[in-house]
């Protein structure tokens, strides 16, 4: 098919490489731009003749903004495949504004940080037509490990909010029981041995125990990201009391001011223990 990739942030460069490996006719465009491969100047020259739009940008200002500069072009046959992590309430303007030029909308975010989008493991949550997702998934299922199909438009977005919430629940109780450990003067290779045998073991606590171990906070999923993720979340959330999230909102609105914005978020541990 005819690709458009908008946005080559960690995602978007990976799953285009991947693209063009599969054969498909490759555009992408960056906001910046990066000197990728198939690198158009203009969102507007991306989609031009492309059957799949893929948009894989940071939050619903930034969607709205690509949707701005592409609106006018889109056109019945086209399918808009929306991958950024948004609300429901966003997704839902985003896909009327769509389906207003005649263009099909997936609401079709994912789970999975850089090394599962360069491996192919990426898992999908999609939300629309099951039509329109059956044309696509020719696009999507050689880039995915997984695909849920999770109902109408917007409740996939509110599924990958759900599920960013309990990665930060995760990841705040590893980088603390972590702390406490080491505190404590007992060795990461005692701790972790011991994570592995404790029922609180987790495929994030596998994959983030290298880079605990190394004080290694490169970014895989951002401070910055996760923290947008919450605040969608609180949003979602509406009146229901809950506890964990505006904890987290906190201790990641931290983070952020305190310089660690792009770090990955294991790079809270620093907030927790300065020797971090």
């Amino acid at each position: 098919m005819n690709v458009a990739v908008l946005g080559l942030g960690i995602i978007g460069s990976a799953w285009a490489k991947n693209l063009i490996a599969d054969g498909h006719v490759v555009r992408t465009w960056n906001r910046t731009p990066r000197q990728f491969p198939c690198e158009v100047t203009s969102a507007r020259e991306a989609v031009d003749g492309a059957d799949v739009v893929i948009i894989v940008v940071a939050d619903p200002p930034a969607v709205s903004s690509v949707l701005d500069q592409i609106e006018s072009v889109l056109h019945s046959g086209q399918t808009v495949v929306q991958s950024s992590t948004i609300s429901a309430k966003w997704t839902i303007r985003f896909a009327q504004r769509v389906q207003a030029t005649g263009a099909d909308y997936i609401d079709a975010p994912f789970t999975g940080s850089k090394p599962a989008a360069e491996a192919r493991k990426t898992v999908y949550y999609l939300g629309g037509d099951a039509a329109i997702i059956a044309r696509v998934r020719p696009v999507l299922e050689p880039l995915s490990q997984t695909i849920l199909q999770v109902g109408p438009i917007g409740f996939a977005s509110s599924l990958k909010l759900a599920m960013n919430v309990n990665i930060a629940g995760v990841g705040l109780a590893l980088i603390e029981s972590l702390a406490i450990a080491r505190r404590a003067g007992i060795d990461d290779d005692t701790f972790f041995d011991a994570l592995k045998a404790n029922a609180s073991r987790s495929g994030f606590s596998d994959f983030k125990e290298p880079k605990l171990r190394e004080r290694d906070y490169s970014p895989q999923f951002s401070v910055k990201h996760m923290l947008k993720d919450l605040r969608l979340a609180s949003e979602t959330a509406g009146d229901l009391p809950l506890v964990g999230v505006p904890t987290a909102v906190e201790l990641y609105e931290r983070g952020a001011q305190a310089g660690m914005a792009e770090d990955d978020l294991i790079g809270l541990a620093r907030l927790v223990d300065p020797k971090a």
